[in-house]
């Protein structure tokens, strides 16, 4: 099960257990979280108001809370006015690449026909690199 799909149904267990409210997996928005936050996955709260009847920080940290406890994969949560940014286990990430990794056919690229030929630079490195450097390639 990818890490979208237990974050979805584990907010919705959240919702019911916390709010004792149904909430659709659809009203569930997950986004990536931002490069300067802590965290992978980050989930909107601003939906989920209306079924907790509090403000989205107060919701984000309660479901926050609830995912850290339930979930095995998600190890540490914050909110940022109202998006609740969550970090997933590295345990999850390296099973999910083993996983990947094992598939017959990992890191072949089917071929179609045409050559191809990698250049690199290779600069004198006792000068300092300039954009005369990789010129040819």
């Amino acid at each position: 099960m990818s890490i979208e799909n237990i974050i979805i149904a584990g907010t919705q267990k959240a919702v019911s257990v916390l709010y004792n409210a149904g909430l659709p997996g659809e009203q569930i928005n997950l986004q990536e979280t931002r490069k300067e936050f802590e965290g992978q996955i980050t989930v909107v709260t601003f939906p989920l108001t209306r079924s907790s009847k509090k403000s989205p920080e107060q919701t984000g940290s309660e479901i926050g809370q609830y995912l850290t406890e339930n979930i095995p994969e998600i190890t540490g949560f914050n909110v940022i006015k109202g998006f609740l940014n969550l970090s997933v286990s590295d345990n999850y990430w390296l099973s999910t690449f083993k996983t990947e990794i094992l598939q017959p056919g990992y890191g072949e690229f089917p071929s179609n026909g045409r050559k191809v030929m990698v250049e690199y630079s290779s600069p004198n490195t006792n000068k300092p690199l300039h954009l005369g450097h990789v010129r040819n390639n």
